[in-house]
């Protein structure tokens, strides 16, 4: 077994809130200097820079779960990931049907802009990536298990955009591969505040919107190798592979 230090929680220049920094050769390149093993793409409601990203780090020695950040119809964070690049398509699929189209403002908000890895500009999204779909977090939920998936709410216990600040509570049985907790708060005492969690394996990760902010916050991941499968075991404490330190 190895440890690995993993980021799973970066945005890209797609994100509105992205800065124009995080292209994929900037990130890969931070991350590879950063020594960060394992990281996770999650722009806003679209997946659309994962497949580059991962290309682009697996020369770096990087391995990167591709996903996206969703914005549920109670307008709760959940980061989800996927283990190949056709079920991350059908996710987009999913997304692109179910996401709320108000048009983006970019003086406002910000551009949503994919890019190659020579930073030109390949498309530009229109709507607004930041706005909640029309499906709930229990939907989200299962669309992604049954897509074989991972499920993980994003910074729970954030007064925005969080299980707590929406719902007040982890709903009971709620089916989170993990739960991940911001990177400002104590995770040990998060731990102790709220004993009813115990069951969830609980990650932090930086939450980058800027090239500098990527991995100020990992989570250390116990494997064999890296893989999407070594990582769920890691998240479900199975077979030796866990979550060992935050």
């Amino acid at each position: 077994m190895q440890q690995y230090s993993a980021d799973l929680h970066v945005h890209t220049v797609l994100s509105p809130c992205g800065d124009f920094e995080m292209s994929p050769v900037n990130i890969v390149e931070t991350a590879a200097r950063k020594k960060i093993d394992i990281l996770g793409i999650t722009d806003h409601n679209s997946t659309k820079h994962g497949a580059l990203i991962q290309k682009m780090a697996e020369k770096m020695g990087i391995f990167v779960l591709c996903g996206a950040e969703v914005t549920t119809k109670e307008e709760i964070h959940c980061l989800t990931f996927f283990d190949n690049l056709n079920t991350l398509k059908m996710f987009q699929q999913y997304l692109d049907q179910h996401i709320i189209k108000v048009q983006n403002k970019p003086d406002l908000f910000g551009y949503q802009v994919v890019v190659d890895e020579n930073e030109m500009i390949l498309e530009e999204v229109n709507h607004l990536l930041i706005n909640a779909i029309n499906q709930s977090i229990d939907e989200v939920e299962k669309k992604v298990h049954n897509l074989g998936g991972l499920f993980i709410p994003a910074h729970i216990e954030r007064p925005a955009y969080s299980l707590f600040s929406q719902l007040g509570f982890v709903p009971p049985g709620l089916k989170a591969d993990a739960l991940e907790v911001s990177k400002t708060q104590s995770l040990e005492d998060f731990k102790q505040k709220h004993p009813e969690l115990s069951e969830y394996t609980m990650i932090q990760s930086s939450d980058a919107h800027y090239r500098d902010q990527i991995g100020t916050c990992t989570t250390q991941f116990i494997l064999k190798t890296r893989n999407f499968d070594e990582i769920r075991m890691a998240l479900m404490n199975e077979n030796g592979r866990r979550v060992e330190k935050y």
